[in-house]
């Protein structure tokens, strides 16, 4: 009976971090760097910090890191001027791509802000 439940126990400690490891897959550093964006914007505090942090912890839950990725670069590259860059600045993809990421950005602001 104590192996059952030593067994039961152990899968749902493995299948508890496995939730987590899906809705954390943000590397360290994707996360640090919108932190210190974040800061950077609306003050170097504490309070801010915490607030940025939960910020990009609320959009790791709504947006996967590979749209995040996108999204950022498509917004990086609307700020480049020249011809090659037009691709960035219409079209649907490129624009769904940036309204999901600022919705989650929305979401993470009413949440943490």
């Amino acid at each position: 009976m104590i192996r059952k439940l030593t067994v039961v126990a152990a899968m749902a400690v493995w299948a508890g971090s496995a939730g987590a490891q899906a809705v954390n897959d943000y590397p360290t550093n994707a996360r640090a760097d919108y932190v210190f964006v974040c800061m950077a914007t609306n003050g170097q505090t504490r309070t801010m910090l915490d607030r940025c942090s939960c910020a990009i912890d609320q959009i790791a839950t709504v947006l996967p890191y590979d749209d995040y990725v996108k999204a950022e670069t498509v917004l990086s590259m609307r700020q480049t001027a020249g011809e090659r860059t037009a691709m960035f600045r219409q079209g649907t993809a490129v624009n769904d791509m940036v309204a999901n990421y600022r919705r989650a950005e929305a979401e993470a602001e009413i949440l943490c802000f």
